[in-house]
């Protein structure tokens, strides 16, 4: 019999302030705190609240028969610690009911890309809060937007990690069907459980949509969905957004009452509910899946075009991993905090001009236009540099020492050579 897997992602980003010329090296304040309370207490209760409060009920009425996951990013989890506590506490309550598996990821960021170091502190930083945070050690990974490719497959495998989520793209998929365990070709132990696009954005993005062929959409319809795709299928990979709930889905539109009734019309078609976890321990693989180019679940082309599709994108993305090395020399608490947020590939989307592209259906911008985007986060980006080279003057005088009215450096070199080292152009 088949299995449902319910993944649902919970992201926010911290939302920037506007940052002018005239800030730089005046106001290292990036975010912009009044906006960022109003709208993650404004989320939570037409939201996160409601949709948690839901989910428990659901557990508490089915048992272990109803089971799923759940991914918090990093940035949402500090967002709901600072202003919203109440969010965590109603993760944890899920958690401790034992049938939620927490799925890890890094800081919501395109660090694989450009820094493996990188990618690898956030991913074992969020792990470990995981572990704090949940009291679970997550063995299955999903990344920003389920971006993927082989070589994704093989640095998770040397982390630890056994499961992956992905994109069911139809360029990589062929005529192969999502709905059954895959392995990445260069990485046959890794297991792949990839999204089905159509029935989870039919879920996300059709539900409210009054000129959708199908509407309205019923549970028992939904369900009935699910089972004719479960004749030819192991594992049904639903993943979305947990905003659907209350946010692109209003409660007038009739969703929580649909996501109430939707286990329920599952099991009574004898379909079954599985964590990632569970689902490639109960099926076996089928195929393996060759994927050189990043893919995503990007609604437009399932690639990466929404991030970095255009010249300002890539300008930022480079001056801002250009970066990398020089904040991990340093090792400073603060810089590393900054660095860290700085990366959440929110503000690459916001700088996206693809006007037309369903993107923006998930996430407005809170700037007028990508330019402005632009402007905003290369001032701050030029401010963190700032700050970054206040730093390394700082701890190149920390260990010179005065010797006998000379100055001497540790390493041995000489005045001169130590000031020739000063006047060294960082080049972005």
């Amino acid at each position: 019999m088949s299995s449902i897997c319910f993944f649902f992602s919970i992201h926010e980003p911290f939302l920037l302030r506007h940052y002018s010329v005239f800030d730089l090296g005046q106001n290292s304040l990036y975010e912009d705190d009044e906006k960022n309370c109003a709208r993650i207490r404004k989320l939570a209760a037409s939201s996160y609240l409601p949709s948690i409060n839901l989910l428990l009920r659901q557990v508490e009425f089915h048992g272990k028969d109803f089971r799923f996951a759940c991914h918090v990013s990093l940035p949402a989890l500090q967002l709901f610690e600072q202003y919203t506590p109440e969010v965590i506490q109603g993760l944890q309550a899920l958690a401790d009911t034992q049938c939620v598996e927490f799925v890890a990821g890094a800081a919501h960021s395109l660090a694989f890309l450009y820094s493996r170091e990188e990618f690898c502190r956030q991913l074992k930083a969020y792990s470990q809060m995981t572990e704090r945070v949940f009291k679970q050690k997550p063995s299955c990974f999903c990344s920003t937007e389920l971006i993927y490719n082989n070589d994704f497959a093989s640095c998770l495998e040397s982390m630890g990690f056994s499961v992956m989520l992905a994109e069911g793209t139809d360029h990589v998929l062929g005529w192969r069907s999502p709905n059954f365990v895959y392995a990445p070709e260069s990485v046959p132990n890794m297991r792949l459980l990839l999204r089905n696009r159509r029935l989870s954005r039919d879920l996300y993005m059709r539900f409210s949509d009054r000129s959708w062929d199908q509407w309205p959409l019923t549970a028992d319809k939904y369900a009935d969905w699910c089972s004719q795709a479960s004749n030819n299928a192991d594992v049904i990979n639903l993943f979305t957004n947990m905003n659907m709930f209350g946010v692109h889905n209003t409660a007038e539109s009739g969703f929580f009452a649909f996501m109430e009734q939707l286990p329920e019309a599952m099991l009574d078609r004898g379909l079954h509910f599985a964590t990632p976890s569970e689902a490639v321990k109960c099926y076996p693989v089928r195929d393996s899946i060759d994927v050189k180019q990043f893919i995503s679940w990007d609604d437009a082309g399932g690639d990466l075009n929404s991030w970095l599709g255009n010249d300002m994108q890539k300008d930022a993305v480079h001056f801002l991993y250009s970066l990398t090395d020089r904040v991990h020399a340093l090792d400073d608490p603060e810089l590393l905090h900054d660095f860290t947020r700085l990366q959440t590939s929110n503000y690459l989307r916001w700088m996206s001009t693809k006007w037309f592209s369903s993107h923006i259906f998930k996430e407005p911008s809170p700037f007028a236009n990508a330019q402005e985007a632009y402007t905003t986060y290369m001032n701050i980006l030029a401010d963190f540099e700032m700050r970054l080279e206040n730093a390394e003057e700082n701890a190149a005088k920390a260990v010179a020492k005065p010797e006998k009215g000379k100055i001497t450096h540790r390493s041995g070199k000489t005045p001169e050579r130590r000031q020739s080292l000063q006047n060294v152009q960082f080049v972005a």
